[in-house]
């Protein structure tokens, strides 16, 4: 019997020690549930400010109906962007998964610093060199009594007869030169021919006149150059003043080729630049020279600036009138970022790259363009040479941006790089 009390004392003792323990817990449940959401709140992201993903530059400071469009403001975390700005409440970028950039098929470049070298593609047209120009003109008045059968734009040699004149007042002062040699006075003959000179003979005709002894009323206008007449204004019978042109003729050893360039383009062109001509009558073949002249007048129709560029015409291969392409090269000796033209988005109010960064972290920058060479872009501000940047794909990754709240990194005020 006293065992039995024993067993019983010991599992009674058990029963209330077990009791006690479960109420004791239950007691402590409610402090414990009470701190859980300090806890909760503690484990939390941070949120850096609230956005409508539909006007992402717009930043509120704290959650509620976005006053553009009839939706909830979108928290922006500190774990999107990158650990130096997020603590500072900054935008650092986007953030893609490796995995996603590589089935984009984005593909990366590199800031660069290139020479200012351009090549400028234009059209020109040939015409004719305004600098061997010849006006043939007589010199003293008179009658034309013969004309040669020739017509504007006949290709004539040096020496060409153009026509025949009666010169009155050239016979005369040759009878009385002719007389004076009579007397063997040799000042009076010097004046005598000094007159003649005076009354516009040429030299050849007043040594003919001497040789033969008599007078030569007559005389030929020759063409003193050899090209092609633009005009030809005389005609038999006409009647001729002192000093009237009788043709006009243009020498064909050498041809101007204006080319029209861009204004925009107008700082590559300078005198002495190289130009490679390609012309379309002589397929495969390529004329080198240099720029001439720069004009200084704008064409205000076309906003572009006339080059012109000289070309020797031997064998007058090249007519006026005919086209070429030219290919006009600069080089300035300096040097400047540039990145693909392909990697620059243009907005229309700005242009935007997109700087690739470590952790597949991606920022739009604004940058200020320059000049173009070939297919690449001069960079003024906003880059620096190093820097990576997405050369394909970057629409994709801007619009990624764009919906995420991330703007764009302007470019610094007046900063060259």
């Amino acid at each position: 019997m006293t065992l039995l009390k024993t067993l019983f004392l010991a599992v009674l003792l058990l029963a209330l020690g077990a009791a006690g323990g479960l109420m004791w817990s239950q007691r402590q449940a409610p402090s414990d549930l009470a701190g859980a959401p300090t806890t909760v709140a503690a484990t939390e992201k941070k949120v850096l400010y609230w956005y409508d993903p539909m006007v992402p530059q717009q930043h509120f400071d704290k959650p509620g109906k976005s006053p553009f469009m009839d939706m909830e403001l979108v928290p922006k975390y500190a774990d999107e962007g990158a650990a130096s700005g997020a603590e500072n409440g900054t935008d650092v970028g986007v953030r893609i998964d490796p995995a996603a950039i590589q089935n984009l098929g984005v593909r990366l470049a590199t800031v660069e610093r290139i020479p200012l070298s351009r090549q400028i593609e234009a059209t020109g047209l040939i015409g004719f060199n305004e600098r061997e120009v010849t006006l043939e003109q007589a010199r003293a008045g008179g009658f034309v009594e013969r004309v040669w059968p020739l017509a504007p734009g006949d290709v004539i040699g040096v020496g060409q007869p153009l026509a025949e004149l009666l010169v009155p007042e050239w016979a005369a002062a040759q009878e009385e030169w002719l007389a004076l040699r009579a007397f063997e006075q040799p000042a009076l003959l010097a004046a005598a021919r000094n007159r003649l000179r005076l009354l516009g003979m040429p030299e050849a005709l007043i040594r003919e006149v001497e040789a033969a002894g008599q007078p030569r009323p007559r005389f030929v206008i020759k063409s003193s150059r050899a090209g092609v007449i633009q005009s030809l204004d005389v005609r038999a019978g006409m009647t001729l003043m002192p000093g009237q042109t009788l043709a006009r003729v243009n020498g064909l050893a050498s041809v101007w080729l204006e080319v029209a360039v861009p204004e925009a383009l107008a700082e590559a062109a300078r005198v002495g630049g190289h130009a490679e001509v390609s012309l379309a009558a002589q397929p495969g073949r390529t004329i080198a020279a240099r720029v001439s002249a720069v004009l200084p007048a704008l064409d205000a129709a076309s906003r572009s600036l006339r080059v012109r560029v000289e070309l020797p015409n031997r064998g007058g291969a090249l007519r006026p009138g005919m086209s070429a392409q030219v290919a006009l090269r600069a080089t300035g000796g300096a040097s400047a970022l540039a990145v693909p033209t392909e990697a620059v988005i243009r907005t229309g109010k700005r242009a935007l790259v997109m700087l690739a960064e470590d952790g597949g972290r991606f920022m739009p920058v604004e940058v200020t363009l320059g000049r173009e060479a070939g297919d690449r872009s001069e960079i003024i501000a906003g880059l620096e040479e190093g820097q990576k940047i997405v050369a394909s794909g970057q629409f994709l990754i801007d619009s990624e941006a764009s919906l995420s709240g991330v703007i764009a990194r302007s470019a610094p005020a007046g900063e060259e790089k």
